[in-house]
């Protein structure tokens, strides 16, 4: 694939796929925008252990969220550390350098070992003709009728729609090999955990698709261990899943089925499983999966990384005094410029102008009021999902307040550090792995 890559042999990476950093079975991504409540996040992880419930904590942060912040991939890994550190974790953890791409990952390269390569950007881009040719030739047992244990029918695939197919993804598949052996050029592939992202884009993948999708990686010799397709249904920041609940299950049950399949036929990694990027407050959906993985045996990688930012609004909103006046400060800005914080996220919001209070409005509420409208909580009546959605990309004007931002969290931490061990442990990991063997 790809014939004038020097990396590449007969369509396979010369790295070995048996040379990489092995991930747990069940791993979270937690975002900490600030980099303030990695030991409350990691508490959430020691509560869970405390169940039997295994976790690896993996802390997350893209270069757009640096880059919006102004701060630099160092930060996560010396936070992830010393909250290590302090609780005295014996368990694995990682720092993802999250959804970057060849022309940003080299400044992740000292400070991450879990690399989510972002190709969304090449869906849809035809490859080569000679590389489209040369795939299909290489997987003749993928065209025609195509049987995988757990799926109660066939799939049907002509060489026409494995070509379409490849026409969609392979270029994909291509840019994840170059950026993967950049990264183990520079870290050597037993230092870090490949997961390829393919869900920033506008239409789901479907689980024949996804078997040709892994079929492509394979051929490229990435070792990956998560894989985050597009699933049916809508995936906004911070709130519950927006779709058809028994349909998810059914493309995600086939999804596991596929994966499993593809482990065994291309030999990928046997870690291999699914990730759920902006997993975070999808309750809906907490309930199918952890029934999938019961029944299967699965893993499970779930990113969360915008709810920690938002508990640290619930915590200064419910500590009052300084700490509420900083939480309307922020609102007031971010209604201010509620299109310009949106427009970046344009594709995983789902915001009702006409529902997000005035500033005048939020200036007049109590503790309880900004708390009852922020939190999670879908059946409580005050709970406003465009505010929460509005306020979860807005956290840039936390970003330009600075040491003033950061003094008000350090004053109010143990109130912000309830919430956030809270949330995480009673909200996400309970539902969702309690009592999965």
């Amino acid at each position: 694939m790809g014939g004038c890559d020097p990396y590449s042999q007969s369509g396979k990476s010369i790295t070995s796929m048996n040379n990489y950093l092995k991930l747990g079975r069940f791993s979270f991504g937690m975002g900490d925008r600030f980099a303030r409540q990695g030991r409350a996040q990691l508490e959430a992880c020691l509560q869970a252990a405390r169940l039997g419930i295994e976790i690896v904590p993996v802390w997350n942060k893209s270069n757009r969220e640096h880059s919006f912040i102004g701060t630099h991939p160092s930060g996560p890994r010396a936070a992830a550390d010393a909250a290590i550190g302090a609780l005295h974790w014996q368990g694995a953890y990682h720092v993802d350098a999250d959804h970057i791409r060849l022309e940003t990952v080299d400044r992740f390269i000292p400070h991450s070992d879990f690399f989510t390569i972002d190709v969304a950007d090449s869906i849809g881009q035809a490859a080569a003709a000679v590389d489209v040719a040369a795939f299909a030739g290489r997987h003749p047992e993928l065209i025609g009728t195509v049987v995988i244990p757990q799926i109660g029918g066939p799939f049907e695939i002509t060489r026409a729609e494995f070509e379409r197919v490849a026409n969609q993804f392979l270029l994909s598949a291509q840019e994840a090999g170059r950026i993967y052996r950049h990264i183990a050029a520079a870290k050597g592939p037993a230092h870090f955990v490949t997961e390829v992202s393919m869900d920033e884009t506008e239409r789901p993948q479907t689980p024949p698709e996804l078997l040709i999708i892994l079929a492509a990686l394979a051929d490229e010799g990435v070792p990956l261990q998560t894989i985050a397709p597009k699933f049916t249904g809508r995936f906004n920041k911070g709130v519950d899943y927006v779709g058809d609940v028994a349909q998810f299950e059914r493309e995600f049950n086939e999804d596991l089925a596929v994966i499993a399949f593809a482990v065994e036929r291309f030999g990928l990694p046997p870690t291999l499983k699914l990730s759920v990027h902006s997993g975070s407050d999808k309750f809906s959906i907490y309930e199918p999966i952890r029934r999938a993985l019961i029944r299967t045996g699965a893993g499970l990688h779930l990113k969360t990384a915008g709810t920690t930012w938002l508990e640290e609004l619930i915590g200064l909103a419910e500590a009052g005094g300084d700490g509420l006046d900083m939480a309307r400060e922020i609102y007031a800005a971010a209604i201010g410029q509620v299109d310009e914080f949106c427009a970046p996220y344009a594709t995983v919001i789902d915001i009702d102008k006409s529902r997000l209070p005035c500033a005048e409005e939020v200036n007049a509420w109590t503790s309880e009021q900004f708390v009852s409208a922020l939190r999670h909580d879908p059946v409580h009546p005050a709970f406003n999902p465009s505010f929460r959605q509005l306020l979860h990309v807005s956290f840039k004007v936390a970003a330009k307040k600075g040491d003033r931002y950061l003094n008000a969290l350090a004053r109010h931490e143990s109130v912000i550090a309830r919430n956030v061990t809270g949330n995480l442990f009673e909200r996400h990991l309970k539902p969702l792995f309690a009592g999965v063997k």
